[in-house]
């Protein structure tokens, strides 16, 4: 940059930016501003302090943004006149950093002025601009923070909702073999009041009780055996037929309680061998018996089972919802992942689902990924916005919905979330971001559910967020940082949330 040389107000009015100011009006331009010359390189970067307001007198400048750790090229113009640096500055000093960077490709001139001084000119000359301008961009913060807030609340009903009905299905569980094992205890104690009358020595039944705490062990390691339906039914018929052979009456019902206990015929030889010591006419009484522990101890296991998914549930909702957690940490993207895609479990195909419009979820994660410096309430929600329109694309006709993760080059940490829904036409791809619009037909979308997920994906997380789609193929890719960079460490506690900021 050259030394600073006063600017001549005929050669402002020669611009489209000053054309219609009145002589007063330039002359305040020129005494507060000065001509600047810059050699090819920058001018201002991205994020630093906004001090000047830049107009191109001559030359060539190039403006970029910052996309997934690079600078993104936006413009390239000769224009004269074109304005860059801290043009915002006046509308409520909301204007603390560049928005942009701009470096000059050829030795080119500028009008430059201080921020704070353009700023109070602007106020000066043009207060009634000033102030509509000050609105529109009060008003719009206002609305988008309101539809905003609302597209949040909506989702998490939307989730709400999904959770619930999990929620619901293993406590209606519980309660069901809640009552069927009181059933069977009361049953227990009947039967064990008939063994006792007498007829049986103690030592006998000290022998059967023994017994049937082995039998409740084995109940409980077959729980982590899982029989394929053939050795089933093999197994089934075995127990049913050596039941038939001692004259155990109904022994087709009981055989399929005894397999899936993880009894078979070597442990009936051993209820026969105790019973043996016992009067003749009980045998079937211990049979029952036996066939009453393994109920009650399989009701437990679905209690367990039941109880367990409950205490997954709430803690995957923990997860998404980071409630006790700090707003900034290192995290696993995966776990994140795994917990925003159970709070869609109710819209995903259940096993064994052959409905044309299910929608079926495949999992493709990189497990070798380091965990991941980030907002993760924040990208939770990235991932909500994202995967909901992947499900309502394909609402109508059924389809795919798959999650990728994979390192991207060195430094970033790639997510793919796809659907094999229609696809976004190509005369719309390039808007899909932008806050309020939207393709969902009126009053069931807000515009602001991508726009959200590219402003915390790339303002907040320097990241980047694209979209690659045809028909039957929709992308949405999320590249993160692999380590954050130091400074925006050092500024986690102290900045705002923009997103909530006033």
């Amino acid at each position: 940059m050259t030394a600073n040389t006063p600017c001549q107000p005929d050669e402002l009015r020669s611009l489209f930016l000053f054309e219609a100011l009145t002589d007063e009006q330039l002359a305040v331009l020129c005494s507060n501003g000065c001509i600047e010359e810059y050699q090819p390189g920058p001018i201002c970067v991205e994020g630093e302090p906004a001090t000047c307001f830049y107009v191109l007198l001559e030359g060539e400048l190039t403006m970029s943004k910052l996309s997934g750790g690079q600078d993104i090229e936006t413009n390239r113009t000769s224009q004269r006149g074109v304005y860059a640096g801290a043009w915002r500055a006046f509308t409520g000093g909301k204007q603390k950093t560049y928005d942009a960077s701009v470096h000059v490709t050829k030795p080119s001139r500028f009008f430059v002025m201080d921020a704070p001084v353009f700023a109070q000119f602007m106020r000066d000359q043009f207060p009634m601009a000033v102030h509509l301008l000050d609105g529109i961009a009060v008003g719009t913060d206002r609305t988008r923070r309101i539809i905003d807030n609302r597209e949040k609340l909506l989702a998490l009903g939307r989730l709400s909702a999904g959770l619930t009905h999990q929620l619901n299905n293993p406590a209606a569980a519980i309660a069901r073999a809640a009552a069927d094992l009181r059933e069977r205890v009361a049953n227990m104690r009947h039967k064990l009041a008939m063994l006792a009358d007498g007829t049986i020595s103690p030592e006998a039944l000290s022998a059967l009780v023994r017994l049937q705490e082995r039998v409740a062990e084995q109940v409980a390691k077959s729980a982590s055996q899982h029989l394929s339906a053939l050795e089933s039914s093999d197994r089934e018929d075995a127990v049913a037929d050596w039941l038939d052979e001692h004259g155990i009456d109904g022994g087709w019902d009981i055989a399929p309680t005894f397999v899936e206990g993880g009894i078979d015929t070597d442990w009936l030889e051993r209820i026969s061998t105790v019973s043996q010591e016992l009067a003749s006419a009980t045998l079937e009484q211990a049979v029952r018996w036996i066939n009453y522990t393994i109920e009650s101890e399989l009701l437990m296991n679905q209690i367990l089972e039941a109880s367990k998914r409950i205490s997954a549930l709430v803690a995957d909702a923990k997860q998404y919802s980071q409630m006790d957690r700090a707003p900034f940490q290192v995290a696993n993207v995966h776990d994140l992942l795994y917990s925003t895609l159970v709070m869609f479990a109710d819209r995903l195909t259940k096993d064994g689902s052959k409905d044309e419009k299910s929608i079926t979820l495949v999992k493709d994660f990189d497990k070798s990924l380091p965990e991941i410096p980030c907002y993760p309430g924040d990208l939770n929600q990235v991932w909500t916005n994202i995967i909901d329109n992947a499900l309502a694309a394909m609402r109508d006709t059924g389809g795919t919905l798959t999650v990728r993760t994979c390192r991207y080059h060195d430094n970033m940490a790639r997510v793919e979330i796809c659907d094999t829904g229609p696809g976004v036409p190509a005369d719309i791809r390039e808007h899909i971001f932008e806050p309020f619009f939207t393709t969902k037909p009126f009053g069931e979308g807000t515009g602001l559910g991508l726009d959200l997920a590219f402003n915390i994906v790339v303002k907040k997380h320097r990241g980047d967020l694209r979209v690659e789609s045809v028909p039957g193929d929709t992308r949405f890719i999320v590249l993160l940082p692999l380590e954050m960079p130091v400074a925006d460490v050092a500024a986690v506690d102290d900045d705002e949330d923009p997103d909530e900021a006033e």
